[in-house]
């Protein structure tokens, strides 16, 4: 297992920042609201070729009565539990505080090695005499740090990796299944993250858009290997005028495009809503395999017919995705929950199929005997022949005498008869058509 740093400090000294700096990317949200990083954030660094992951903690208030900082205090605890080496960072300008104490208790307590960090240490060449009062906290020598110009930052990564573990070797994450879970605000995506994981892995409340960046869980049973990327819900466009909230969405769409398989989730009690299409959308045109999750069954008043119905209105209404399969679960219950860890793996393995020319042809040459290809004014469409380029999804090229008589409705017939025939369940298919002369 790669090793695991964890920034942690009371909220607003510029922990978002300074991970981002060591990242490299703009990952955290940063914003001088405190309390912006809700959820433990985890990233991938690299120092003296050895890479390790980075998590990024909202800030602990060691007396809060808000039912939210209470939310990211326990967060933070679960992440210093998991991590191999803390950062605690302290500010300069606000000097040492009874919460710094506090929380440096809190840290000697889980016996873990702290690295004690100073930011705001802005100037350069010359030390800040308050720097000296940081001794009290127990921790060591404090190391000056700014984590807007990024002065410091590797006299800290150095003194982490004093503490890493002899690196021994480390396993490749290639069968680890990307799985992100996607969907309009408060339809239980984290709920569905922590019944999964057993553990109060992602804030969960009443408040829409509590879940403001994408979080990695890793997960592993005997079905694989998972990474479960819970993203903010996605809001309107319209409504979305708060800048924390106009990142999400970036955020969400970002997740997308990191994933393997995207866990559509709808809501049972309010049906597919307008938003709801929007996002599906993303996933369909990013050529994602795709789940559509109704999630909150168990609260929904059934007769013999309700699945069917509800069924026939997410086909109705999500008809630009006639692939994706429908799974009636509920996070709350753990109803049929486990079931998707076979659907998931199922439609991955579908959307890194490879069909082989041969195949391909045998079918091509069935499907326009079939149904004639169409033709204008006297001059008939001929496909030549077809054969697959890519995988993820699965793009076919058709080569034929004449792209403009390719018509959409008899793409459409191709499309049809190549999921008839191999699958494919749950994954788009790309078809690029290219003209080549008969002579060619």
């Amino acid at each position: 297992m790669k090793p695991l740093v964890a920034i942690v400090g009371r909220p607003n000294v510029g922990k978002s920042m300074l991970f981002n700096k060591l990242v490299g990317q703009r990952l955290s949200i940063v914003e001088d609201t405190p309390g912006v990083t809700r959820d433990r954030l985890y990233a991938e660094a690299e120092w003296r070729n050895r890479a390790f992951d980075l998590v990024d903690t909202g800030g602990i208030e060691p007396g809060t009565d808000s039912e939210i900082l209470t939310f990211m205090r326990q967060q933070a605890e679960i992440a210093i539990q998991n991590a191999t080496v803390i950062i605690f960072l302290c500010d300069i300008k606000t000097g040492l505080t009874a919460s710094d104490h506090e929380v440096a208790k809190m840290l000697l307590k889980s016996g873990k090695p702290v690295v004690l960090a100073v930011n705001k240490m802005d100037q350069v060449g010359h030390t800040n005499p308050d720097i000296y009062e940081f001794y009290n906290l127990g921790l060591g020598d404090p190391i000056a740090v700014s984590a807007v110009h990024g002065h410091g930052t590797g006299d800290l990564l150095d003194a982490c990796f004093e503490h890493f573990p002899p690196e021994d070797e480390e396993e490749p994450e290639d069968d680890v299944v990307k799985v992100a879970i996607i969907g309009k605000p408060n339809v239980g995506k984290s709920s569905l993250v922590n019944r999964i994981l057993g553990e109060q892995r992602v804030i969960v409340s009443n408040v829409a858009g509590t879940t403001r960046d994408a979080v990695d869980s890793y997960f592993e049973n005997d079905k694989g290997k998972f990474l479960f990327i819970d993203t903010a819900g996605m809001r309107k466009k319209s409504k979305v005028d708060d800048p924390i909230e106009k990142f999400s969405v970036l955020r969400a769409t970002m997740a997308i495009e990191r994933s393997d398989v995207c866990l559509i989730l709808i809501d049972a009690n309010e049906g597919v809503t307008e938003q709801d299409t929007k996002v599906a959308g993303l996933a369909h045109e990013a050529g994602k395999a795709c789940i559509i999750v109704v999630n909150k069954w168990d609260a929904v008043e059934k007769d013999d017919k309700t699945m069917d119905r509800m069924r026939e209105a997410v086909r109705r209404d999500l008809s630009y995705m006639p692939y994706a399969p429908i799974l009636f679960i509920s996070a709350l219950t753990g109803q049929r929950v486990e079931r998707l860890f076979t659907l998931i793996n199922y439609v991955n393995d579908q959307a890194a199929m490879r069909i082989t020319t041969g195949m391909l042809n045998t079918l091509l040459a069935d499907a326009t005997q079939r149904v004639q290809p169409p033709s204008d004014k006297g001059r008939r469409l001929k496909v030549f022949y077809m054969t697959q380029v890519g995988v993820r999804p699965p793009h076919f090229v058709c080569f034929c005498n004449d792209a403009k008589l390719f018509h959409f409705s008899y793409q459409r017939y191709l499309e049809n008869q190549i999921r008839n025939t191999f699958g494919l369940e749950g994954t788009p298919i790309k078809l690029t058509i290219r003209q080549k002369s008969d002579k060619e």
